[in-house]
């Protein structure tokens, strides 16, 4: 499939590019964060099929004699400027080298959602979750959850090469601009609790 040779070459191209950016990003995240420097989490693929995903730490070790045990507590200003410029996302990379993943479509999201989720948003699950997608270029974390799965659907019906170049640009510039990083109100987002009404 063409979109997969795609995600390959991407992947293979963008591991090499920009691996003296995610030496020095392990790195800092060592110094700042302690080790290990990747957080590895198991997320739903396509399929429903469970996969580990692979970012940077962006947050402190839940310690709770230091008071670390929510996000906000958890998260550091140095946290912070890795999820705005998205460099915690690099690693998954490899992720979609593997296959896991693709360069673009709905994002993985937590195992603990799946029975949560109604027949129609779990279309989303009827192709590879993407390092970027429909939803992270229209407003990214400040969206609620009914808006997100309601793009992420719209995207498994309208998927083609053509809206995969779209979104990867817009990507660009909504990277730069450093939009909907966090959810109004919350540290990162507040967790889905399933569809009501």
């Amino acid at each position: 499939m063409l979109k997969r040779a795609l995600d390959v070459l991407a992947a293979l191209i963008g591991l090499i590019l920009l691996s003296p950016v995610m030496l020095v990003t392990a790195i800092l995240v060592a110094a700042r964060l302690g080790r290990p420097v990747v957080f590895a989490q198991p997320r739903p693929g396509r399929g429903d099929r469970i996969f580990t995903l692979y970012k940077f730490r962006s947050m402190r070790a839940v310690d709770e004699s230091r008071g670390w045990v929510s996000d906000a507590q958890r998260l550091t200003p140095f946290g912070r400027r890795l999820r705005s410029t998205s460099l915690d996302e690099l690693p998954s990379l490899w992720n979609v080298l593997r296959g896991d993943m693709s360069v673009v479509g709905p994002r993985p999201l937590l195992v603990e959602y799946l029975d949560r989720y109604t027949p129609t948003q779990a279309r989303r699950h009827e192709v590879r979750p993407g390092v970027t997608g429909l939803a992270q270029v229209n407003g990214r974390n400040a969206l609620g959850w009914e808006e997100k799965f309601a793009l992420d659907v719209e995207y498994v019906e309208r998927r083609s090469l053509a809206l995969d170049a779209r979104i990867l640009w817009d990507t660009v510039r909504s990277v730069i601009a450093r939009e909907g990083i966090s959810q109004d109100g919350q540290a990162t987002v507040e967790k889905f609790g399933g569809s009501h009404g």
